[in-house]
């Protein structure tokens, strides 16, 4: 069984974040690195899945995320 792993750079004013997402059995899984190690989400859509890998970054989550491709949020 094969994956596509959807590599992000999502950006804020003054850093950026490295993300994966990817679909495993009708769920999202995300993965956004921080200054402290990898921070994982799950979720029944790739929103709530970045979302919640994007939770350490508190106070500029909506701006991350305005950053997104569209197509990756189709799921």
């Amino acid at each position: 069984m094969s994956y596509r792993i959807r590599e992000l750079r999502l950006t804020c004013s003054g850093f950026h974040v490295d993300a994966r997402l990817v679909r495993l059995g009708g769920r999202w899984l995300a993965s956004a690195d921080t200054p402290d190690g990898p921070s994982l989400g799950c979720g029944t859509t790739p929103f709530g899945a970045l979302w919640m890998a994007l939770a350490p970054f508190d106070g500029v989550i909506d701006e991350l995320l305005t950053t997104v491709p569209d197509d990756a949020l189709a799921g």
